[in-house]
């Protein structure tokens, strides 16, 4: 009796000891396993290795990751925000001046899509297709009422030139849906949208974004202007929401003398850049710039550069 119990209490006492080695690997506590709880990136990385191995179900982590990178810009201030890679994507499409589509300007209203307008000389227009119809069907797939959001309506309506598309739309004041079948074609898209003289002496011109084709377009609209006996200037930015530095800079320097400041970045660990005009300015009449709550960004820019 006295043997067994001598073999039995070391036996025991290993049992043990690894019990709680185990325990003491799977709860210790951050800060304890070699990361610090003072530092967010281990943690979140410790955490994300904990889902993806003791979570129930497979996560998303693509999902996951947007979902965290979301909330972490929420708290910092209203203005800042992760953009996915797809809508920079058809940002930028924009703003180079072309997309291949149907050529309409939309809007998810009440969970609809809207067209706002077609855009000229595109295949939407030319169809007949009007501001304020409402697409309720694309490939006989109902899209309204179903939380189709702006990059579905992208994936389902832009495509290759010549690549066909159906739509069906609902026009307010007309019982019957209409159905289309659009092909698909180049959209271009301008950045003037007006410039005339407002009197004998004034000219105008209207820019809704500053995008790479702006420079050119306000050149030929200017040149046009000038023929017409133009002396002063009104630039038109309402509800222009900005674009390309670059281009907010290039107009700048069409009134700003050689030499002189534009604008200058700085951040918290950048040094201060500064942008000076490098071309001599074209323009000395007088000049007025439009703005309204819809103008940002390179708007902004441009209307207080030439303030200042």
């Amino acid at each position: 009796m006295k043997k067994k119990l001598n073999y039995t209490i070391p036996l025991l006492f290993a049992l043990v000891v690894m019990f709680g080695i185990f325990v003491g690997a799977r709860f210790t506590k951050p800060g304890t396993s070699g990361m610090s709880e003072t530092d967010p990136e281990s943690l979140f990385q410790e955490v994300m290795m904990h889902i993806n191995r003791d979570y129930v179900d497979q996560p998303d982590n693509k999902k996951l990751t947007q979902a965290a990178i979301e909330g972490v810009l929420k708290d910092l201030d209203p203005h800042s925000a992760f953009i996915p890679y797809e809508e920079v994507k058809h940002s930028n499409e924009d703003l180079e001046g072309n997309f291949e589509g149907i050529g309409v300007e939309f809007s998810i209203l009440n969970d609809t899509i809207v067209v706002v307008s077609p855009i000229s000389g595109g295949p939407s227009e030319q169809l007949g297709i009007r501001a304020g119809d409402r697409i309720v069907k694309i490939e006989g797939k109902k899209v309204a009422g179903v939380g189709y959001k702006n990059e579905n309506v992208f994936k389902s309506l832009r495509g290759t030139k010549g690549s066909k598309v159906n739509i069906t739309i609902y026009r307010p004041g007309n019982p019957k849906l209409m159905d289309f079948t659009i092909v698909r074609d180049k959209i271009p898209i301008y950045s003037v949208d007006a410039s005339y003289m407002a009197s004998p002496e004034v000219g105008y011109i209207k820019i809704n974004r500053f995008g790479g084709t702006t420079t050119d377009e306000y050149d030929a609209a200017y040149q046009k202007l000038q023929k017409q006996g133009m002396k002063n200037l009104i630039i038109d930015l309402r509800g222009n929401p900005g674009g390309y530095l670059k281009t907010a800079i290039e107009l700048a320097e069409k009134f700003i003398p050689r030499g002189d400041q534009i604008l200058y970045t700085q951040g918290r660990a950048r040094d201060k850049e500064v942008y000076n005009s490098r071309a001599f300015s074209s323009f000395d009449g007088k000049v007025a710039v439009m703005i309204d709550e819809g103008s940002a960004s390179a708007s902004e820019i441009l209307s207080g550069a030439l303030q200042d």
